[in-house]
């Protein structure tokens, strides 16, 4: 998932005229490494960097190597090899013991910022896209294609009339819905908000969902149900939405929420609360569980322990990340 890309873009794109830019990029990576290949880092000229490419090991020496690029305007390549004990990196103390190998490119208004601005407005207008870079030093040279929402995002280094491109599907930050905005929907969004997702809150309520309790939300919708449910077929947002998670603790706010989610592009939906009270609620929605056709997970998140409002919001986060990324949510030691 591309959000992390998105999310720099974001800070960079306001600025890109103000100071110097290099774009970083992970494009080889053998043995163990922090981040793979595709990941992305962008530096201006003022000792500020946006993104990781390391855990912090690598990018003063990545800052330090990115200023050669503005000397000529010329791509470079650098590798840090955690393998040879003679290398750089060992020096840094870095103990992943893998190779990583990084392009820097120059941003910059002559060689169209390398497209970036126009990967900066697909991405927040919900669109996906092709972004091609070749591998060389030199002058950079990148590529960028519209794509439809259907693509599914990748990575991949691909030989193209005699260029090494390194090719990634980037899609936008996942859009995520939430029904019901108590108190324990604080945690929710801002830890979704802190992943790079842009969180749509949803309740009708006067007495809920006040923008100084939720800054990090992308938009708060206050609108009743049953007009959202009605102009559901004309809400672009709603066919954009990849998640939703249903936790108003009100059975009718939930029941309309289902039949919301019904028309929605959604392709995980989480409740919060037991079985016999979803049961209650999909009965008010006039539906059935087993006839409902998206992924539906109630109740709602993995087995994390804890109580609070902030282990809830962790736990169903969590789900939700980990269906988007089509991972099992297991432990990677096998401890637990």
């Amino acid at each position: 998932m591309a959000n992390a890309f998105s999310s720099i873009l974001n800070i960079w794109y306001p600025k890109k005229d103000e100071c110097k830019w290099v774009l970083a990029t992970i494009f080889e990576t053998q043995g163990s490494s922090y981040r793979k290949s595709g990941a992305h880092m962008l530096i201006n000229d003022v000792g500020q960097y946006y993104g990781l490419l390391s855990g912090g090991c690598l990018e003063s020496d990545i800052m330090l190597q990115a200023r050669r690029c503005w000397d000529n305007d010329q791509g470079r390549i650098v590798e840090y090899d955690m393998t040879e004990e003679q290398d750089l990196a060992w020096q840094l103390g870095i103990g992943c013991g893998g190779l990583v190998r990084i392009l820097l490119q120059p941003i910059s208004e002559d060689n169209r910022y390398l497209q970036l601005h126009k990967v900066y407005h697909r991405l927040s207008d919900n669109g996906f896209c092709l972004y091609s870079q070749e591998i060389s030093s030199g002058l950079p040279n990148v590529e960028y294609t519209e794509l439809p929402r259907t693509a599914q995002a990748s990575v991949e280094k691909v030989e193209k009339n005699g260029r090494l491109l390194l090719q990634q599907i980037l899609r936008p930050p996942i859009n995520l819905c939430i029904v019901g905005a108590g108190v324990d929907a604080r945690p929710v969004v801002d830890i979704a908000a802190k992943l790079g997702w842009r969180v749509r809150l949803i309740d009708p309520r006067a007495s809920h969902g006040r923008s100084h309790y939720f800054p990090s939300a992308f938009a708060i919708i206050k609108q009743p149900m049953a007009t959202l449910i009605e102009n559901a077929n004309e809400a672009s947002w709603l066919a954009q939405t990849d998640a939703i998670i249903i936790m108003s603790h009100n059975i009718s706010i939930d029941a309309q929420a289902l039949i919301l989610s019904s028309k929605s592009s959604a392709k995980y939906v989480g409740m919060l609360g037991p079985i016999h009270r979803t049961e209650r609620v999909f009965e008010q929605a006039g539906l059935k569980r087993e006839d409902f056709e998206l992924p539906f997970a109630n109740p709602i998140g993995l087995r994390l322990g804890g109580e609070l409002p902030e282990s809830i919001a962790l736990s169903m986060i969590s789900e939700v990340h980990s269906f988007m990324a089509q991972q099992d949510a297991k432990s990677i030691s096998g401890i637990v």
